[in-house]
């Protein structure tokens, strides 16, 4: 049995469920494994030191599997923006048929891959942004409500309310994402009217996932309480795993009047990325959501994505069905 979609149909996989972009994780070893038991993975563009080495990551993950993967292409600014032109280019000579883009202004991007018969599965956190990313061409969209890792963006509202406000106005294929890790999440998702589900942190928990098997443990260890949300004063709100580091920032802020230089040696991608070589959950700043409250074991990526569709399947047919009476 499989689940089909609009999802599923769109973009060629045999099942709705998405590992999306993620720093410092979207190597090889986590996309693989994900193609091959039948979802969407994508490798992280920027996670690459140059385009060069994103064209050597694709042939990789290519001489590990033959089945559909894409890359994400995150966009922020900066002052000195990568070469993104020249990502792009080695996304578009990679063969690479699915982009996942997020951020900032992506009409630029859309553009150049549409051109080039790739298709796109937009990330944002509102509904008006889903809708302007419909409008530049987005092919899909994925809606990450309040309970999400990372940037969860600066209104609050959590996936019960987005995903069928979204649901309501979007008309591209749509997937939600932030909270889901089992087939409840899945079956709950779909019932809102999304298409699929988009999972980071569960991935993350997951035998092929590319990190310290520490911050793996103590992710099975945390419940639904042990995250933070930095950065809120500085309004750019991420959702970070609770821990000494995310507190300090936390409390930094509280304080008032914080700006970004006083927290900045706390929240560094180089502190962060040497924690997570360390194994030391401790040590810097690790995005993870509000779902490490339902991660309860350290599956391989085949054995939790089947799990999470049979978990799915079961919701549907037997129990939803038997509530129906004449």
């Amino acid at each position: 049995m499989a689940i089909k979609t609009r999802f599923t149909e769109a973009f060629g996989v045999e099942h709705p469920i998405v590992q999306g972009g993620m720093q410092w994780v979207g190597y090889a070893e986590m996309v693989a494994p994900v193609a091959e038991a039948g979802g969407l993975g994508f490798l992280t563009a920027l996670t690459q030191p140059t385009p060069e080495d994103l064209a050597k990551e694709i042939a990789r993950t290519k001489d590990m599997t033959d089945k559909p993967f894409g890359v994400n292409l995150t966009i922020l600014p900066a002052i000195k923006p990568p070469p993104y032109a020249e990502y792009r280019q080695a996304i578009i000579e990679g063969g690479i048929k699915v982009v996942e883009t997020a951020g900032y202004k992506p009409q630029e991007h859309i553009d150049d891959f549409k051109q080039h018969g790739i298709k796109i599965i937009h990330k944002c956190t509102a509904v008006r942004h889903a809708l302007s990313a419909e409008r530049m061409g987005a092919d899909a969209i994925s809606i990450d409500g309040f309970e999400c890792a990372g940037h969860p963006g600066e209104d609050d509202i959590p996936g019960l309310i987005l995903i069928p406000a979204a649901a309501d106005k979007v008309k591209v294929p749509m997937l939600a994402s932030g909270g889901f890790g089992d087939g409840r999440g899945l079956a709950a998702a779909l019932a809102l009217g999304a298409d699929g589900i988009n999972m980071g942190t569960r991935f993350c928990v997951t035998k092929e996932a590319p990190i310290h098997e520490t911050f793996k443990q103590q992710m099975v260890e945390n419940d639904e309480r042990d995250t933070k949300l930095i950065f809120r004063t500085l309004h750019n709100t991420a959702r970070v795993m609770k821990n000494a580091v995310s507190e300090e920032v936390v409390a930094i802020e509280q304080k008032g009047g914080a700006k970004f230089e006083d927290i900045q040696h706390l929240v560094a991608g180089v502190r962060g990325r040497k924690a997570m070589a360390e194994g030391d959950p401790d040590g810097g700043i690790w995005s993870a959501g509000m779902i490490q409250g339902l991660i309860h074991d350290i599956p391989t990526v085949k054995e939790l994505i089947d799990r999470i569709v049979s978990d799915a399947e079961e919701i549907i047919k037997k129990r939803m069905s038997s509530m129906i009476v004449d």
